[in-house]
């Protein structure tokens, strides 16, 4: 019997010192030889526990037993039953506390990369196959999809599958939502996204641009176009802030802004239409995987330095941990135990003429120690007296989470939501108005792309049951 390879190889990436300096993608994904080593170390439990971790239930060890016959097209087919966007899952979603954390080898050894042979198997697929897909039969029935993000794109592909005429309506230009607008390109290539919505435009799947539900059609027009039902999947793109002073200072963004600016207005070329602060200083106020891409974007724009402020531990910080290492392989400074209380600006009242007055100069901070665990279990960060300090900066990057945008809910009656503004479901996804169904971050605010994902195939079967009645 060979021997189990105890550690799961490892992804190839560009070296920090390059990568730091252009927007290409890091992880360079596997060879064959490697993704073939890779799934040789599965078990193939009878049991599948990591099938349980999956929100989309991917039949992981069968894919898997494709690649170790090398019948790739095998293993994507497979994929493809459960997800629509395997060559963004494959790179973006967080398998180390999903299926990996499942996975038995992982008890004893480091668990499979799945996620690295889900994305070898969806790249082969992209790369070798150009050929159209077969549009499935009609039957009659149309559904709507507000938003084209994971959860919008995966409720129209599970539907579109089994016939429905579906129409997905996005308010920005282009397709994908925050795959495009909020994942930086070095971690999810634009073209990526733009093959698998292609995917789905084959299967039938129509996509209007530049058309926001709430002001350029309402969701009650939706069903007078002679939809039936709709899926709301618009996400939760109204950034927070921490309402201290200075946050109005010109140089402070929200991550969405600073994100959207670089990824879907291409912030980052000469004279762009929508132009986004480099160079100098920046600081990032935030812990999840959005400040961490906000921060390496300002890197690859050109910033002389960049930190962290963060008000937890190194332990508590919600990133990826893959992507923290990346982040600290490329020179972020991580200021841990910290959190802003003003925001510090220029001020020169003997000249109002100068042009620095009203840009950021700095920020004031105070540091902060762990006390007792909160509602969720995390130790609560308390403020230390008297520990205030000030640090330099040039731009304030406020990445602290996002809301669901209330444009709908102001313009739809009777659809509820909660206190935070998500809109409320029940277990299969549908609203207080019949035949409208949401999902993804419109419902639970800013979550992983994976979820939004499972919420979508969730709402799909939903719709599906309820117009085959």
């Amino acid at each position: 019997m060979t021997a189990i390879i105890q550690k799961k190889h490892e992804m190839p990436t560009q070296a920090p010192e390059v990568r730091a300096h252009n927007f290409n993608e890091v992880a360079l994904g596997y060879t064959e030889e490697i993704a073939v080593q890779e799934a040789e170390r599965c078990l193939n439990c009878k049991n599948r526990p990591c099938v349980s971790g999956c929100p989309v239930n991917i039949n992981i060890p069968e894919f898997i037993a494709h690649i170790k016959e090398r019948d790739y097209e095998g293993a994507y087919q497979e994929i493809t039953k459960s997800s629509s966007l395997p060559a963004v899952c494959g790179r973006v979603c967080p398998q180390e506390s999903q299926c990996e954390s499942k996975c038995t080898l992982g008890i004893k050894f480091e668990p499979v990369g799945i996620g690295r042979l889900e994305r070898f198997v969806a790249d082969r697929h992209n790369a070798e196959n150009t050929g159209t897909v077969q549009k499935p039969a009609s039957n009659g029935h149309k559904v709507a999809i507000v938003g084209s993000g994971p959860s919008g794109l995966t409720c129209a592909g599970d539907l579109v599958k089994k016939g429905y005429q579906v129409t997905v309506y996005e308010a920005l230009h282009a397709a994908g939502g925050v795959l495009v607008y909020g994942i930086p390109e070095f971690r999810l290539p634009k073209a990526i996204v733009a093959r698998e919505v292609e995917t789905l435009k084959e299967l039938g799947v129509d996509v209007e641009t530049n058309v926001v539900i709430g002001k350029t059609l309402t969701i009650d027009e939706l069903f007078e176009m002679g939809f039936e039902a709709v899926f709301i999947g618009s996400g939760a793109g109204l950034p927070n802030f921490m309402n201290i002073p200075g946050e109005s200072l010109k140089g402070v963004y929200s991550a969405n802004e600073f994100l959207t600016r670089s990824n879907l207005m291409k912030a980052y070329r000469d004279n762009p239409d929508t132009p986004i602060m480099k160079g100098g200083r920046v600081a990032v106020v935030g812990g999840g995987n959005v400040a961490m891409d906000a921060a390496r974007t300002a890197l690859r724009l050109g910033a002389e330095h960049v930190s962290i402020v963060y008000r937890r531990s190194m332990e508590e910080l919600p990133a990826r941990r893959e992507e923290v290492e990346h982040a600290e392989e490329e020179g972020i400074d991580f200021q841990l135990l910290r959190n802003p209380v003003e925001i510090l600006g220029y001020e020169n009242p003997e000249d109002p003429r100068d042009p620095k007055n009203g840009f950021v100069r700095g920020m004031r901070i105070i540091k902060m120690e762990l006390g007792e665990p909160d509602e969720r279990g995390r130790r609560r960060p308390v403020e230390i007296p008297g520990s205030e300090y000030e640090i330099e900066a040039d731009c304030v990057i406020m990445a602290i989470g996002t809301s669901p945008n209330p444009l709908i809910k102001n313009t739809t009656a009777g659809l509820e939501v909660n206190r935070r503004g998500g809109i409320i479901v029940n277990e299969e996804g549908l609203t207080s108005r019949t035949g409208v169904y949401a999902g993804g971050d419109a419902v639970t605010g800013a979550a992983t792309v994976i979820s939004a994902m499972g919420a979508g195939k969730t709402a799909a079967k939903a719709i599906d049951e309820y117009l085959a009645k």
